[in-house]
């Protein structure tokens, strides 16, 4: 344990507790992803508590106490490297846009549907939650509807192209989680939107 400690630069206060047991150790690992945001976590005992919030920020708790360390790509890689490689790859992410009122795909999305689908040809057991927006002009309910709708007309085009049907789900989210926050009856292109994870 000590030379790990030393390694990671903790500070004197953990080298005295080195002997004592480390019971859990967190590291927040950066998201990946275009536009993605790495978030945050808390780690919490009876003895304290700290919030980590940036890449590789790490906490190692210590007889019950939590401790705020820095780790690093290439620490965790050596240390994590065979555990991080059997984990599940991350969903690949896809966003088609609406034109205003109703299913029809902005000519923009077009090849973005066409990068989906040969995303599909090379994982063939992946499967799809598909997720239907709106902006928001229009009442809630008929944006509930629009959003499945959408949702649904993105699934038919993808059967049509070849795709099991019982490989995708789909939802409508309506208006209440726009990509760009916009006070109501305002027609907001980036939030007619599907969002597409394939896993």
């Amino acid at each position: 344990m000590k030379p790990l400690l030393l390694s990671l630069g903790l500070p004197a206060a953990l080298l005295l507790a080195a002997c004592a047991p480390l019971t859990e150790r967190v590291i927040l690992l950066p998201a990946s992803g275009e536009g993605a945001l790495t978030g945050a976590v808390s780690v919490k005992t009876a003895k304290g508590e700290i919030v980590l919030a940036e890449p590789y920020a790490q906490a190692d708790v210590i007889s019950g106490v939590p401790y705020r360390l820095q780790s690093s790509a290439q620490a965790v890689q050596q240390a994590y490297g065979e555990l991080l490689a059997m984990a599940p790859p991350r969903p690949r992410r896809f966003v088609l846009n609406f034109e205003l009122g109703g299913d029809r795909l902005t000519r923009d999305s077009e090849p973005i549907l066409e990068q989906l689908r040969a995303a599909l040809a090379a994982t063939p057991a992946a499967d799809l939650v598909i997720v239907g927006h709106t902006d928001r002009v229009g009442s809630v309910d008929s944006n509930d509807r629009l959003s499945l709708q959408r949702a649904q007309a993105v699934r038919e085009r993808l059967i049509a192209a070849g795709t099991a049907p019982e490989r995708i789900s789909v939802a409508g989210r309506g208006e209440r989680e726009p990509l760009v926050p916009t006070d109501d009856e305002v027609a907001e292109p980036r939030n007619r939107r599907v969002e597409i994870k394939l896993r």
